[in-house]
């Protein structure tokens, strides 16, 4: 199997359970297609993280994907995305799709001119960030929310405690109180606390997920490559993580919705050509 194969599968990442929020637009727009997803978890949270160490999981993640054969990559994570997809895009063969903050549709919805954005510390201080701000925040104010804490309760499915209820009330107020009606989830781990989310700030407040976006960018970078699956099939999901494979497939199942089996990350590379990344962290 090579990666021109329409019927290769598409490699999602994230620094971990996160991106199953983008795993799950990606299998609603594009059922057909074989998918396999690999959680960093052994690693995560990336937003605390050096920009070399985050460069340096993104190129090792991305390598045994290539590796498995995928036709293309999708990075399912805001800070992989802001630190390392330049670097990615100018070596990877295959089409790779990224997330960024959806501030652009934010400053479009907003009636009361004030955007609050949920994210971690790394994306926020980004470039891209700044970038963003700048050519779509001349006429609004743009809030900023670092939000320490809340991949590690998303990792460990504690989506409903008390523990993330009051991280959230705390990142959330000074943005209800500052006027903010719309909400940017610019990290994938927090569409999972969107629910809880959603009790705090009320039934009036947007919240954005870029999930949905990114999938219809994939669908179209895969047709505009000509690497879509054009015959009706039943698709398989494979997932894979870098910590202990019983305890990511509890946590995964349970995010996922249903009963999966999770293998070791190290596993992934199964063509055999790039022995070496075995011994990169995995």
């Amino acid at each position: 199997m090579t990666a021109s194969h329409t019927d290769a599968p598409i490699g999602v990442f994230d620094s971990g359970v996160g991106g199953l929020s983008v795993l799950r637009a990606i299998r609603a727009e594009l059922p057909r297609e074989d998918l396999l997803y690999v959680a960093d978890s052994g690693y995560a949270p990336y937003g605390d993280r050096d920009a070399d160490f985050i460069a340096d999981r993104a190129t090792t993640i991305t390598e045994l994907l290539l590796d498995a054969g995928v036709k293309a990559i999708v990075v399912a994570c805001n800070t992989a995305t802001v630190v390392a997809i330049e670097k990615l895009r100018a070596w990877c063969p295959v089409p790779v799709v990224a997330m960024e903050p959806a501030i652009k549709p934010a400053a479009q919805t907003t009636q009361s001119g004030v955007v609050g954005v949920l994210a971690t510390s790394r994306t926020l201080a980004s470039p891209s960030v700044a970038r963003l701000c700048a050519a779509y925040g001349k006429d609004i104010e743009i809030l900023l929310q670092p939000c320490p804490g809340l991949v590690e309760q998303v990792e460990k499915a504690q989506l409903h405690s008390e523990a993330t209820r009051e991280l959230l009330v705390g990142y959330l107020s000074p943005l209800l109180r500052a006027g903010a009606d719309t909400i940017v989830l610019g990290c994938t781990h927090y569409p999972f606390l969107a629910p809880l989310i959603r009790e705090i700030v009320g039934p009036d407040l947007t919240i954005i997920d870029p999930a949905t976006a990114v999938a219809k960018e994939l669908a179209r970078r895969l047709q505009g490559n000509l690497l879509s699956v054009s015959a009706e099939r039943a698709a398989e999901v494979n997932f894979f993580s870098s910590t202990a494979a019983e305890q990511a497939s509890l946590i995964i199942s349970a995010l996922w919705g249903s009963g999966v089996l999770v293998k070791e990350a190290s596993q992934l590379g199964h063509r055999g050509q790039r022995p070496g990344l075995i011994s990169t962290g995995f």
